[in-house]
């Protein structure tokens, strides 16, 4: 096919960083087999036409930064038509929120037409900008600009037929302003709601359960405080905990993330302010979850809670559905009603509010490196067979709990702004519309990146020596933080091979079920020197744990 552009001289160089545009009918396969490019294929593409590539010859590599249609100037420039704004997408993200996702949640999402007008629409649009928002919660140092560049990438430098480029701090705080909390909330719920459903019917591997003959997955909530704007809006709306005359540093709110303790992965995220106590929101907001997520309350699951006592009719309404194993506090009264068990165990009641509910308790002790803790652990639970579900298994069970909350939501809030032991997690939004907004997208944000590395351990190769040889690998064996970089710098770089970016999740492992404590409780010791005597060393030992009382 004769050329309708003229050929350049051999001495005419490319320059770097020049975007290259072929007809898309053009392009082929140098595969032999003549069959088409693959994700695992290293070969690139070729020009249908061009001479045949031989070994040693220069060849200008392009990079495929988006397939779109042509306009053509007067003077013969080839632009394309859009902008990033059409094109840009989370890149492997992507593929777990599924496609079209966000552009169906988009679409049904209303737009205050007083802060934002259509024609706007060029440098940010509602998809594109419910993707920054997304990507806001994964980036806690950058600024709103540069988090639109990183999500355009290699888009930016397309020469489109309309000049694009990122769009201000102010237009974009107008449009997060403009959309409002409801779509972001919308994706969450998809989100998380499909990643409970994947571990409905194809679970994870290395499953924390308990019991033969009927076994149960492990699940856990507990209650977090996250640090808001000090605003007047904030404050009046969240307030703040630790001081009657709210006189603290910032505002607050409190979520009750309810996760997975095998792979960490939230399921649900109900939050609200702070509240004048820890009891009385954390059991509103568990209220709000039973009324919200009636679906967690799966018989083939039990929910591992700490001693935030909940009351009788609270435990009442979820064992009717569920399982539960709760610590109680000693100042909850317990009313023997057996024997002790063969294994250790007892049955029970528990009373509040003309409320009495059947219980089996485990009373035990652990001990850690011959050091004995100095208090006795009491857990209840509505699960009565002793033979299934033995109080030492369930004991042992209740450890998971750390790592199903506490861990899990350490994890999570790494990528919140200001994340650290002595200053705590931060959101940026000086609204309670806006705090609104930003959890939903830090909840979406954090669950597609557990997705991922479930999808990581799925495809990963077992370790060929060492402890966990020839084991399947576990989500819970490779590192949230470097998920997290590896699916940034695919969004940078405009990289949407799957497989490539869990291949990379995959090879790096974590060393978990160590056994590590410390003699003095502390869950973020601090990194200066202590002027007392406390031992902050960490240790290697396993927990040896004794039941505390003996069956007759």
């Amino acid at each position: 096919m004769p050329s309708s552009y003229p050929v350049p001289s051999a001495g005419v160089p490319v320059p770097a960083g020049m975007i290259v545009a072929v007809p898309l009918e053009l392009f082929a396969s140098p595969l032999v087999s003549g069959r088409g490019l693959g994700e695992a294929d290293r070969s690139a593409l070729v020009v249908g036409g061009t001479p045949k590539v031989r070994t040693g010859g220069l060849v200008a590599y392009c990079k495929v930064v988006v397939v779109a249609q042509a306009q053509v100037r007067r003077d013969g420039q080839v632009r394309a038509k859009g902008g990033p704004v059409h094109h840009a997408t989370l890149g492997p993200l992507e593929a777990q929120a599924g496609p079209g996702v966000i552009e169906s949640v988009a679409g049904q999402a209303p737009l205050d037409a007083r802060l934002v007008k259509g024609e706007r629409e060029r440098l940010l649009a509602r998809a594109f900008m419910i993707r920054v928002i997304v990507l806001m919660t994964l980036m806690p140092d950058a600024r709103i600009s540069d988090v639109i560049a990183a999500l355009a990438g290699d888009l930016a430098i397309v020469p489109w037929a309309r000049p694009w480029h990122p769009a201000s701090a102010r237009s974009a705080g107008d449009w997060r302003a403009a959309l409002g909390p409801v779509p972001l909330e919308e994706l969450r719920d998809l989100v998380l709601g499909s990643s409970w459903r994947e571990h409905q019917e194809h679970g994870c591997p290395g499953a924390v359960t308990i019991g033969k003959r009927r076994p149960l997955r492990a699940g856990s909530l507990d209650g977090t405080l996250i640090r808001v704007p000090d605003t007047p809006g904030n404050r009046a709306f969240f307030g703040s905990v630790g001081t009657g005359d709210d006189s603290s540093p910032f505002p607050q709110a409190r979520a009750l993330p309810v996760t997975c303790c095998s792979c960490r992965a939230m399921f649900a995220v109900p939050h609200g302010p702070a509240g004048t106590g820890k009891a009385e929101s954390e059991q509103s907001l568990l209220d709000e979850a039973m009324g919200r997520y009636p679906w967690l309350l799966d018989p083939g699951w039990i929910w591992l809670m700490d001693r935030n006592y909940h009351g009788a009719p609270r435990i009442a309404r979820l064992i009717a559905r569920t399982h539960v194993l709760i610590r109680l506090k000693s100042d909850i009264p317990l009313r023997r009603t057996s024997e002790i068990l063969p294994d250790g165990s007892y049955r029970a009641e528990l009373s509040g509010d003309g409320i009495t509910v059947p219980v089996r308790a485990i009373e035990y002790h652990a001990d850690v490196e011959g050091q004995v803790v100095p208090e006795m652990f009491c857990l209840v639970t509505d699960l009565m067979d002793y033979e299934d579900y033995p109080g030492p298994e369930l004991a042992a069970l209740y450890k998971w709990r750390w790592d199903g909350s506490e861990t899990a939501l350490r994890e999570a809030k790494t990528p919140l702004r200001g994340a650290g032991p002595g200053t705590g997690p931060m959101l940026r939004s000086c609204s309670p519309s806006l705090v609104r907004q930003e959890l939903a997208a830090w909840a979406a944000g954090v669950t597609l990146i557990r997705c991922l590395i479930l999808d990581a351990a799925l495809a990963a190769a077992p370790a060929r020596k060492g402890r966990r040889a020839g084991i399947a690998v576990r989500p819970r064996d490779l590192s949230l933080a470097r998920a997290l970089r590896a699916a940034l710098s695919a969004i940078r770089l405009g990289h949407h091979g799957y497989q490539a970016v869990t291949s990379a999740i995959a090879g790096y492992r974590n060393v978990v079920d160590r056994g590590r404590h410390r003699a003095r409780k502390s869950k973020s010791p601090s990194s200066f020197d202590h002027a007392g005597p406390a031992d902050t060393t960490t240790r290697i030992a396993p927990a040896i744990i004794t039941m505390a009382n003996t069956p007759a």
